[in-house]
C-alpha cells in the first residue's frame, strides 16, 4: 500500500509540473460547456439534447488519457525510475495501481463535471458515470500498455496517436458504416458511444466488453512490465 501511494504521489507532483497534460482534463469539458451554452440552444432544432457533452466526453474517455498515461509511463522509462521501482521491488499491479489510479481519480471528476454541464440526474447519470470510469479505465489501461513498449515520452507519443485516433474514431465512422460497426463492437470505446447516447440501454453487454478490454490490456501490460522493468 505504501508503494502505491508513493507512486500516486509522484504522479500527482508529475502532472502538475506538466500544464499540457493538466489542461486536458478541462478544455474537452470547457469546450463540452462553451458549445452547449452558446450553439445548443432550443432555436437549434438541428442539435439534439447533450449533444455536444456526450461527443466530448465519449473523446476524452476514448482518447484523452491514452496519449497522457503513456507519456507519464515512458518518462519513468526514460528517466531510469521505473529501473529503480523494479529493483525496489514494486510488482506491475502495485506500478499500476499507483498512476492508474491517479489519472483515474482525475478522469472521475472531469466525468463528473460533464455530468453537471449536462445536467444528468437519476438513472442517466449513474449510467453516464459507470460508462465514463470504466471507459476511461480501459484508456487507462492501452496508455499503460503502451507506454511500458515505448524507449521514450517522444516515442510513446507518436506511437499512442494512432491508437487513440483508431479507438477514438472507430465508433463514430461505425454509425454509417455496417462493417466498421461490426469491428467495433470488441472495442471498449463504441460501448461508451453507446450508452452516452442512448441511456435506455443495457448497460450487461458494455460492461462485459470494456472488462474484457480491460482484463486482456493488463496481461499485455504484465508482460510488458517484466520484461522492460529492468531495462527501463
Amino acid at each position: 500500500m505504501k508503494m502505491i501511494k508513493a507512486i500516486f504521489t509522484k504522479q500527482a507532483k508529475d502532472m502538475f509540473k506538466n500544464p499540457s497534460v493538466l489542461i486536458m482534463f478541462v478544455l474537452f469539458p470547457a469546450v463540452a460547456f462553451i458549445m452547449t451554452t452558446f450553439v445548443q440552444i432550443p432555436e437549434n432544432e438541428f442539435v439534439a439534447g447533450n449533444m455536444f457533452v456526450t461527443m466530448m466526453a465519449s473523446i476524452f474517455a476514448g482518447m484523452g488519457l491514452i496519449t497522457a498515461v503513456s507519456g507519464a509511463i515512458a518518462e519513468d522509462i526514460e528517466r531510469k525510475s521505473l529501473r529503480f521501482l523494479v529493483i525496489a521491488g514494486v510488482k506491475p499491479h502495485q506500478y499500476l495501481l499507483g498512476i492508474g489510479s491517479f489519472f483515474l481519480l482525475a478522469a472521475a471528476v472531469t466525468s463528473v463535471i460533464f455530468a453537471l454541464i449536462g445536467g444528468f440526474t437519476g438513472v442517466e447519470l449513474f449510467k453516464f458515470l459507470t460508462i465514463m470510469v470504466t471507459g476511461t479505465a480501459a484508456s487507462i489501461m492501452l496508455g499503460a500498455t503502451i507506454g511500458m513498449w515505448s524507449k521514450n515520452a517522444q516515442a510513446a507519443g507518436g506511437l499512442a496517436m494512432p491508437f487513440a485516433v483508431i479507438v477514438g474514431f472507430t465508433p463514430m465512422i461505425a454509425n454509417f458504416n455496417e462493417t466498421v460497426e461490426k469491428f467495433a463492437g470488441v472495442l471498449y470505446t463504441q460501448q461508451i458511444n453507446i450508452i452516452v447516447n442512448d441511456f435506455e440501454s443495457s448497460m450487461v453487454k458494455p460492461s462485459l466488453v470494456i472488462a474484457a478490454n480491460i482484463a486482456v490490456l493488463a496481461v499485455l501490460f504484465v508482460i510488458a512490465y517484466k520484461k522492460k522493468g529492468l531495462k527501463g
